[in-house]
């Protein structure tokens, strides 16, 4: 039976896709057009501050209420700065400075470059209590591991986001900080016993009045044990609504993400969700074609004519989208940050062990800096710039960089790498040691032969005993190398 228009339209309205390009392309024109949601922007959409402006003015010329969204957590995932690594520390490292003015500063500071740029919902803050160590895809975008700390952390980037006019979404709802799998591969489980825990900052985030929540595609078997959150009603009428009584808009994370689509498909995980309570639909972060698109409108339609979907749900949703678009254009603001914050917050978040009494600080000759690489999760843009090397060299010229990652790890590369450093101060850089034997090998290797090494850890510093001196700069973005670059010269 063809889909009547009125249905598809009111589909539309709970659709936020993603495209590929600088400029949009003319199927979303002419969806944004016939009542279209809005869009989420990636790193592809991005080629600078001009060019972004230019863009969201293009979606709204065609609908002048859309929805533009990006994942900006700042720190390692990024988009307005993906080219250049970001210009502010990412969660963890505000979490390690502990003060809330400094974190609302921050955030506010972000949200003016974002207003500027046109986006009207940030998908930030992460909201996750990072209480597993070896967490594959939250970690140090977290706040940190201790849930009144996230809390205070959650509302005071809630705060400083949305009074620069731009909608806060706190995520992963009901937390995917105590998990082990990645959501983008396979169905995290959320032990029963830290789910209180993990729930802790989304209250307070809903006390602060945070303007949207993003589902986590999360397993919670102590409130459903057969159905993840995202497509959960128990969890997102029953809990999020019901419970702790959120009423701005949901939007899931991105329903292409095998943890929901693997069972259902796009299009059938798009349909239960918004029958689960969800308000929009995010998706184009490895599907951003115009067909998904259209697959996803013609799948929730296609739910109402079946009674899966009850129209009296679809039409709530788009409601609830609708409302969250008036605010952000009464709310707008054209005020740009100027940065200096982000730097000032990487600098005070540097933590220093020093285990040696030999004098190894400040390096005053060209050093060799060793980076060991990891695979990164999906949610960080693989061509993000990261490391010490770049801004070492800036104050010490001469320095040698190398990057390794897992293949080129080898006993006699690394030997290499030490005949070279001779004569040289030694610095290795490293991401998340913990997580990757590869890369306690290596610098086991690496110390063993030069024990006055210089450690710098720019993930999660589990441990702080390795080199002569170890800095844990608690993330790895453009001026958290600049900090460390500065303290390892004694410019700091």
């Amino acid at each position: 039976m063809p889909l009547s228009g009125d249905l598809l339209r009111l589909a539309d309205a709970v659709l936020l896709p993603g495209f590929a390009g600088h400029t949009p392309p003319d199927w979303l024109r002419r969806r944004l057009g016939e009542g279209l949601a809005g869009v989420v922007l990636f790193s592809r959409n991005i080629a600078g501050p001009d060019q972004l402006a230019r863009l969201t003015a293009a979606l709204r010329a065609e609908n002048p209420s859309a929805l533009v969204g990006t994942d900006e957590e700042s720190g390692e995932v990024t988009r307005l700065e993906a080219a250049t690594g970001s210009s502010r520390p990412g969660a963890y490292a505000l979490g390690v400075v502990d003060d809330v003015a400094l974190t609302e500063a921050l955030a506010r500071d972000l949200g003016g470059d974002l207003a500027a740029a046109g986006i009207t919902i940030d998908f930030a803050p992460s909201a996750d209590v990072n209480s597993n160590p070896d967490n594959p895809v939250i970690g140090l975008r977290a706040f940190g591991a201790d849930p009144a700390l996230v809390s205070r952390h959650t509302r005071a980037f809630v705060r400083g986001l949305q009074s620069a006019g731009v909608a806060a979404c706190a995520k992963h709802f009901p937390g995917h900080g105590d998990t082990s799998v990645d959501s983008h591969h396979g169905v995290p489980v959320v032990a029963g016993g830290g789910i209180e825990d993990a729930l802790l900052p989304f209250r307070e985030a809903i006390k602060e009045g945070v303007r949207a929540v993003m589902t986590g595609h999360l397993l919670v078997p102590s409130y459903d044990a057969g159905l993840p959150a995202t497509l959960s009603p128990k969890v997102l009428t029953g809990l999020l609504r019901e419970e702790l009584g959120f009423e701005g808009m949901i939007v899931t994370d991105g329903i292409e993400m095998a943890a929901v689509s693997g069972a259902y498909g796009i299009g059938g995980a798009s349909a239960r969700a918004i029958a689960a309570g969800a308000d929009a639909i995010c998706v184009g972060g490895e599907r951003a074609d115009e067909g998904t698109a259209a697959g996803i409108r013609d799948a929730i339609a296609t739910a109402v004519t079946q009674g899966l979907l009850p129209e009296e749900r679809l039409a709530d949703a788009a409601r609830r989208v609708r409302e969250l678009a008036s605010w952000a254009v009464s709310s707008g603001s054209q005020t740009s940050g100027d940065g200096a914050v982000g730097l000032t917050a990487a600098r005070r978040a540097i933590r220093i062990t020093r285990r040696s009494t030999a004098p190894v600080l400040p390096l005053t000759s060209a050093a060799s800096v060793v980076e060991l690489a990891p695979e990164m999760n999906l949610a960080i843009d693989k061509h993000t710039p990261w490391g010490v090397g770049e801004p070492l060299t800036r104050l010490l010229p001469g320095t040698a960089v190398m990057r390794l990652t897992v293949g080129d790890s080898t006993g006699s590369e690394l030997e290499r790498l030490l005949a070279e450093a001779a004569g040289r101060p030694l610095v290795v850089v490293v991401r998340d040691v913990h997580r990757h034997a590869w890369q306690e090998q290596a610098l086991r290797h690496l110390l063993s032969a030069r024990p006055d090494t210089v450690v710098v850890e720019m993930g999660l510093p589990e441990r702080s005993d390795l080199g002569a001196v170890h800095l844990a700069t608690y993330g790895s973005a453009r001026v958290c190398g600049q900090a460390a670059a500065e303290v390892l010269t004694g410019r700091a």
